[in-house]
């Protein structure tokens, strides 16, 4: 979609760094566009179709180049779309300045933003300009939380028209987690299709993505040498397969602690060392926590820890290494020997902790290469049309994608790829059936 053919009328409601990064941007989202053939496909789609005209759509993602080609999408489907920041450190201005600038939409969202701002940011994309959502878009159910969880404390701004809400998406695993435990306590009042739990997703983005970006993000903030290192995978799900995967391909010795028997078993099979964490903390090098729970890393595995070892965080959240333990282990207050290193001395050893213990593939790198987005995008893309079109379908609670749409986006894959699959006989397809 040409630039002119983008450009708003008008300067919505907005809180960016700077709007004159807003020429980078639209150069950076275009590159990002080019390796998002799919997305590209639904938003010529929509453009056409206009599945969501008059719709307002409240999204809490991480404000990258990817992100600009799915809110564009949505855009060009008709609905209005208010963004902040599922991560302050994961912003890029320049990107947060376009989408401002040359697409009408209101962000919210600054790179490096302190605490309260964060929080005032998702406010801001929740109210909708004080209208509420139709639908949200979530990495980590901070938006619907908001809404609906009513053991929060208040939220700064007041609350928030809910009466037009329809449902939302999910993108992370945390999420969905946090969601069911809102809809066990009777909470979650609206579907939510949690993309996360697509097979598309977990293949592509989960393992291929995180596997890279995770690796790409550790090497950027280091410059280490993963080569003859032990590294220390925690949690073997499909993230931690993918960064083990990519671990010992790049040379390194990997161990895999996992609390699920079967996964550590499977990890087994395919050739890593298992072991509980405490062992593993004396014998790592590189430590990546990738379970989406918290406190996975604490004080008992730091004051084992090898001198020079590096901890990095894989998973949403910044809990799954103990902070609070790291920093009262330590002989003294960190220095940050690089930028995003922050070095803590335990017991007479150096440990470095990485960008704070945030997810190290977005604070210490760009995060998962637009290909694999691409995927994530039309899925978000895809579930947020199904709500609306097919709203009566899917009751309150959390679900997966539907089966036929996942199919159908690795098949848009498939062929942007130029890649054609065989298809079963109408006999194989009676014979499959019948044993079904």
């Amino acid at each position: 979609m040409a630039t002119s053919a983008r450009r708003s009328p008008h300067r919505p409601d907005h809180d960016v760094a700077d709007r004159s990064l807003a020429g980078a941007g639209e150069d950076r989202i275009d590159w990002a566009d080019a390796q998002m053939p799919v997305v590209a496909q639904v938003r010529e789609r929509f453009a056409r179709e206009r599945p969501l005209d008059g719709l307002r759509i409240a999204a809490c993602l991480h404000v990258t180049a990817e992100t600009g080609n799915l809110v564009r999408t949505l855009r060009a489907g008709g609905a209005d779309v208010w963004l902040a920041a599922a991560n302050p450190l994961s912003t890029q201005d320049d990107v947060a300045a376009a989408l401002v600038v040359a697409d009408g939409v209101a962000v919210h969202a600054r790179r490096g933003a302190d605490r309260g701002t964060y929080l005032r940011h998702q406010h801001a994309a929740a109210s909708c300009g004080g209208a509420g959502p139709h639908l949200t878009m979530d990495d980590g159910g901070d938006l619907l939380a908001l809404l609906l969880d009513r053991d929060l404390p208040a939220s700064p701004g007041g609350p928030i028209p809910t009466t037009d809400l329809l449902g939302g998406t999910e993108e992370t695993t945390t999420g969905a987690l946090r969601l069911r435990l809102l809809a066990e306590r009777g909470g979650l009042t609206v579907p939510v299709l949690a993309v996360n739990e697509a097979d598309t997703h977990r293949v592509v983005e989960n393992r291929h993505g995180t596997g890279q970006s995770a690796l790409d993000g550790l090497l950027r903030a280091t410059n280490v040498l993963l080569a003859g290192r032990t590294v220390v995978v925690v949690g073997y799900g499909s993230c931690g397969r993918g960064v083990a995967a990519r671990a010992r391909g790049m040379g390194a010795a990997v161990i895999v602690c996992e609390v699920d028997p079967i996964r550590a078993l499977e990890a087994k099979l395919e050739g890593f060392d298992v072991a509980p964490a405490l062992e593993a903390a004396e014998r790592g090098d590189v430590f990546v926590t990738v379970t989406g729970n918290r406190d996975v890393l604490t004080r008992e595995h730091f004051e084992r820890m090898r001198d020079g070892a590096i901890l990095a965080n894989a998973g949403h959240f910044d809990v799954e290494i103990s902070l609070r333990d790291l920093a009262a282990a330590a002989d003294g207050p960190a220095v940050e020997v690089r930028p995003l290193v922050e070095r803590y001395v335990v017991g007479g050893r150096r440990l470095h902790l990485l960008a704070g213990g945030r997810v190290v593939n977005l604070a210490a790198a760009e995060g998962y290469p637009a290909s694999v987005m691409d995927l994530s995008f039309t899925n978000q893309a895809l579930a947020v049309e199904a709500l609306v079109v097919d709203r009566d379908r899917f009751a309150p609670g959390v679900h997966r994608v539907p089966p036929a749409m996942d199919a159908e986006m690795a098949r848009l894959k498939l062929s942007s790829l130029g890649i054609a699959i065989d298809a079963l006989s109408p006999e194989q397809e009676r014979y499959g059936r019948a044993w079904s």
